[in-house]
């Protein structure tokens, strides 16, 4: 027997669907799972391999807030794949929050961010850039209330914050475990 979804109930529908899954087990035993539902979303690390630094952003989340009184978290630029490819909305969450123009994306792969909650397929790039790319001053979308600030850190920084557990961050320690992984040589003292 095949494990099969009975029925879900949704308690709340707003940003994101919270409900309550009734679920038939492979092994014939019904159980409740709870469900978030907010859509895809990407996650880019741009970097400059000249210089060796990367760009990523410093913003406000509620959950870490709540969970444990983080007031920002350091994070590669990220959002909803809205309408379009995830390259697309990777490529305008990057100049939305950061205001670079890539070009070129390294696809890392697509994961859940966290399979035991939410429905959430996060898509993950590498994005070489050059100074010529500074196409806006970045900071996030008008209206959204992100209060994003832009931090370049040198990627010799970068590889020692996911040293040393610091990267808090999924998205981000995979991008930097990724680019490490593919351009050892951007590491090199």
């Amino acid at each position: 027997m095949k494990a099969e979804i009975l029925d879900v109930r949704f308690i709340h529908e707003g940003w994101s669907r919270f409900g309550i899954a009734t679920v038939r087990l492979a092994d014939g035993a019904v159980v409740e799972r709870e469900i978030e539902d907010h859509g895809n979303s990407v996650g880019v690390l741009p970097y400059d391999p000249e210089r060796r630094v990367a760009t990523l952003v410093r913003e406000l989340r509620v959950p870490p807030l709540f969970a444990s009184g983080e007031q920002v978290q350091l994070e590669a630029p990220a959002g909803l794949i809205e309408d379009g490819s995830p390259e697309e909305n990777g490529r305008r969450e990057v100049l939305e929050e950061v205001g670079l123009r890539l070009h070129d994306l390294e696809f890392v792969g697509a994961t859940y961010s966290c399979a035991s909650l939410t429905t959430e397929k996060l898509h993950l790039y590498l994005a070489p850039y050059g100074r010529a790319d500074r196409a806006e001053q970045g900071g996030g979308a008008e209206g959204e209330h992100e209060n994003i600030r832009i931090v370049e850190m040198p990627l010799a920084e970068l590889a020692r914050l996911a040293d040393r557990a610091e990267l808090t961050d999924l998205k981000t320690l995979t991008l930097v475990l990724a680019l490490r992984a593919r351009h050892p040589e951007l590491f090199a003292a």
